[in-house]
């Protein structure tokens, strides 16, 4: 009997594979208890482990990292002799912010104009997805061709590191020949694209305290150092006029030499409203790939109902920097704080904590393992080459793997392409994209194996 061709068996399975996400998006597994109930990460958790038992993988294990998260664990041994590959993915997600910004409920997987919306659809559930048919359609064919191992980390949206610190305790457990890590995405739906470099990040706190309590504005206010006041002048420091990151002692000049991104088609893709200028200077690959960038993605003031007309004791925010390769994460944090701590103004009191760091990634583009990639995606995505792109995310457990296993090869795909529009609301998979990501991770396996018997 003639084993039916990959692309033919992906195909015949997304049906299954639609209801498999949408089973896993259905769990608000957001490794945060203050937003949902830890039940959800664990119910996510061994969704997953029950998953990866019925495709036969041995030694599935739910491991309690060290930040109070699990990842899941499982090994498929491959043929004798045959090299083993490491595919990672998260099942954890980004909050949904704004519930009723959303078209549709955000853990209810829904279909419409052809992609599939729900929270972590792209990112990354459909990143596990997409491993599950990939060995699907290998084991219908002639089975397996190499060992693998997987690892779903359960708290990569939130940085605290938790995997990171398990594999350096345990470094014999992710070893492995290649590692395809499931998180990124194409620079375009239906341009094959693997990342060469990725954003380290550091994730910073910072609480501003003036007076011993809130006081009458009518009564105090003129004289009374505001906290919210000074918190957003301190904030206002880290940027320059036309939104460059500025951070005392960070250097932002770097140049981007690979594929470049339109300003137009970024315009588009980011929904920049119409008269709205870009910030910072230089081409769009240099600033999203290529240099730091600030953001304050969080902070702590009354909210308009229900304000009175008080000045403000105390005031508190949530500050992400993007480190870009070249810089150390470590050091950036230094320099963040540093700023911090020297630009309050009227003598606030300043105290700043760090919640999150992750070191940016450059990936060896030489090794064989891209080329066995490139004539996967060759075959995936009739007539298109494969593309290298940066991106601005972080995934820190990238270079604790790289420093765990030096002489392993490391490459970055997904699903995560601009429509995705992955962290915001109303994020979507494209199933098409989920589809062909498949298919070229199905040959990319077995081309590997095919590479090393030579």
């Amino acid at each position: 009997m003639t084993a039916r061709p990959i692309p033919e068996t992906v195909a015949s399975l997304m049906p299954r594979a639609r209801e498999e996400l949408a089973e896993l998006v259905a769990f608000q597994s957001v490794a945060d208890p203050a937003v949902f109930p830890r039940s959800e990460c664990e119910g996510a958790a061994n969704w997953v482990a029950d998953a990866l038992r019925a495709e036969g993988f041995t030694d599935v294990a739910l491991l309690d990292t060290p930040d109070g998260t699990q990842s899941v664990y499982g090994y498929l041994p491959g043929p004798a002799g045959a090299p083993t590959v490491l595919l990672y993915a998260h099942y954890d997600v980004q909050p949904p912010l704004d519930e009723s910004a959303w078209i549709s409920p955000p853990f209810e997987l829904t279909e419409r104009d052809g992609r599939w919306y729900g929270r972590g659809a792209a990112d990354c559930k459909g990143g596990f997805i997409m491993h599950l048919l990939a060995l699907r359609a290998l084991k219908a064919d002639a089975g397996v061709p190499v060992s693998v191992k997987v690892i779903a980390e359960g708290s990569e949206e939130q940085g605290t590191g938790g995997l990171e610190r398990y594999a350096e305790a345990h470094p014999e457990l992710l070893r492995a020949d290649t590692i395809v890590i499931g998180d990124t995405g194409n620079f375009r739906v239906g341009l094959p694209t693997v990342t060469a470099t990725l954003r380290g990040m550091t994730m910073l706190r910072v609480q501003l305290d003036t007076l011993e309590g809130n006081l009458h504005s009518g009564q105090f206010g003129g004289a009374a150092p505001d906290a919210l006041a000074a918190m957003i002048q301190l904030l206002a420091s880290l940027r320059a006029e036309d939104g460059t990151t500025t951070v005392d002692g960070l250097t932002g000049d770097a140049d981007w030499d690979g594929i470049q991104y339109p300003e137009a088609e970024f315009r588009q893709d980011a929904k920049v409203l119409d008269g709205v200028e870009l910030i910072g200077t230089g081409t769009v690959a240099d600033r999203i790939w290529a240099r730091p960038a600030v953001t304050v993605i969080g902070i702590d003031c009354p909210a308009v109902v229900g304000a009175t007309p008080s000045v403000q004791a105390s005031a508190r925010a949530q500050i992400s920097l993007r480190v870009p390769p070249g810089h150390d994460a470590a050091e950036a944090t230094k320099l963040l704080t540093a700023h911090l701590e020297s630009r309050a103004p009227w003598g606030a009191r300043v105290k700043v904590e760090q919640v999150g760091q992750g070191q940016p990634f450059r990936a060896d583009m030489s090794s064989p393992a891209y080329q066995a990639m490139a004539d996967a995606m060759r075959d995936a995505y009739p007539g298109q080459e494969m593309q290298s792109s940066g991106m601005g995310g972080s995934i820190p457990l990238c270079n604790t793997l790289a420093g765990l296993y030096p002489e392993a090869e490391i490459l970055l795909i997904g699903l995560s392409e601009p429509e995705a529009q992955i962290h915001a609301v109303n994020e979507s998979v494209s199933p098409e994209e989920l589809e062909r990501m498949s298919v070229a991770e199905a040959l990319f396996l077995r081309n590997y194996a095919e590479s090393k018997k030579a």
